[in-house]
């Protein structure tokens, strides 16, 4: 890469430190084969959550306050804006989220040249109770796969995704081509073994996603890369790596947890 004044890198891999907007605006345009994107949900504005059978707040940090719809769609907008541009043509885009996010993210994505190629249903087997017992209880994420151009050529290792080993996921049936419902737990105990990130995805997670669309040296960007479960991923799988975070203290963790790997 070569992007000034990285805070960190290692071999194949860089992490920097500041708005994603900002930091991706020094990127050259079509760069990056993958990019994996879990931003804010803004979730941190007064709703709870289940921990340990009792009911918390959900304060993950200021980045996670929101505004109005308008000004969320627009945050949205911006990041995506300059994703598409630092993504190579027939390069893709996955992005995380809830209902309180995935649709405006959906929206976005529309205003792009980019082709949605599936929405993925992450099951969580052992979700958190609803407190209320007034909707249904929340037991997934949803993921959007899509593309950049309508016409491009992207990456899908069929093979691998039909007949690897995914043995904890129930869903899977050995031998049948992979489903659009991933049956994955969250993070392991050693995953957090560093400290861990409020939003932080299962390494298990980002190992699939990555080796069902890139190929070894590929160049994978993470604009939210909280404690850098994508980068661990990808350094495991022999993959290049960029993260870009707002916050000093992830990034710190992210060091500690790729470090490790090496």
């Amino acid at each position: 890469m070569n992007i000034s004044n990285p805070f960190y890198t290692c071999k194949n891999c860089w992490l920097y430190l500041g708005d994603c907007v900002e930091v991706m605006k020094e990127i050259p345009s079509n760069k990056f084969d993958m990019i994996f994107a879990d931003p804010p949900y803004f979730l941190s504005n007064g709703s709870f959550t289940c921990q340990n059978g009792i009911a918390v707040s959900v304060v993950k940090g200021k980045w996670d306050i929101g505004g109005s719809q308008l000004d969320n769609y627009r945050f949205h907008l911006s990041w995506i804006s300059e994703c598409y541009r630092v993504l190579k043509p027939g390069g893709t885009i996955w992005i995380s989220g809830t209902y309180h996010s995935i649709y405006q993210c959906a929206m976005a994505l529309a205003e792009f040249d980019f082709k949605v190629l599936n929405d993925i249903i992450w099951f969580k087997p052992n979700a958190s109770p609803n407190l209320s017992c007034r909707f249904f209880t929340a037991s997934h994420e949803s993921l959007i796969w899509a593309r950049k151009g309508q016409k491009t050529k992207h990456i899908f290792n069929y093979d691998l995704m039909k007949n690897g080993d995914w043995g904890s996921d129930f869903i899977k049936k050995p031998n049948t081509q992979m489903r659009s419902v991933w049956a994955i737990n969250p993070p392991k105990k050693e995953e957090k073994q560093f400290g861990k990130h409020p939003t932080q995805k299962p390494l298990e997670l980002l190992q699939r996603i990555i080796m069902s669309c890139t190929n070894e040296g590929s160049l994978i960007l993470d604009p939210f890369t909280g404690s850098s479960t994508t980068g661990v991923a990808a350094k495991k799988l022999g993959r290049k790596f960029v993260g870009i975070d707002i916050m000093q203290e992830y990034l710190d963790l992210s060091i500690n947890r790729l470090e490790h790997v090496i």
